[in-house]
């Protein structure tokens, strides 16, 4: 099982995607499963938000932004940087097979409706999907797939 040192990456030397993702909600973990499964060229990373990985990530990303500040269900980092809410969903939807990726034709909704529409749901996650009380180790098929640093066993670190 190869896992990825985010510790010593360059941002250069790695450009993949990645999908960050609250380890904890049933429906992101079974959105990331999801997602791989229907996505054309295996490209994407996953990480755990809460994890060191993530953190990592972020910074290299973007040096000056707040941690804290983020939403605490799904970012995505590409080499166009970090994005958030409907529009980090959006951008998802280009890595994946036809017709998932007809997905992203939503970008004609205004944005102020697609992140209602999204935080209506982030808000309800727990109680309409349930809540993990840790983090469930990712499927074999998507381990290789999953960054973690030297000192990110895989768990969360809150």
């Amino acid at each position: 099982m190869r896992r990825i040192r985010i510790l010593d990456m360059d941002p250069m030397d790695d450009p993949r995607p990645v999908i960050l993702f609250d380890g904890e909600c049933n429906f992101c973990n079974t959105a990331v499963r999801w997602t791989a499964s229907r996505e054309k060229h295996k490209r994407l990373h996953f990480a755990r938000l809460r994890s060191p990985a993530a953190r990592r990530i972020i910074a290299l990303a973007d040096p000056g932004i707040e941690f804290e500040t983020l939403p605490d269900s799904v970012v995505f980092v590409d080499e166009n940087g970090i994005h958030t809410d409907s529009t980090a969903n959006l951008r998802i939807a280009r890595y994946l097979r036809f017709p998932w990726s007809l997905l992203v034709l939503a970008q004609i909704i205004p944005r102020p409706l697609r992140d209602a529409a999204y935080r209506f749901l982030v808000r309800n996650r727990y109680r309409w999907f349930g809540r993990s009380a840790s983090c469930s180790a990712p499927p074999p098929d998507l381990a290789s797939r999953f960054l973690e640093t030297e000192e990110d066993p895989g768990v969360d670190d809150e």
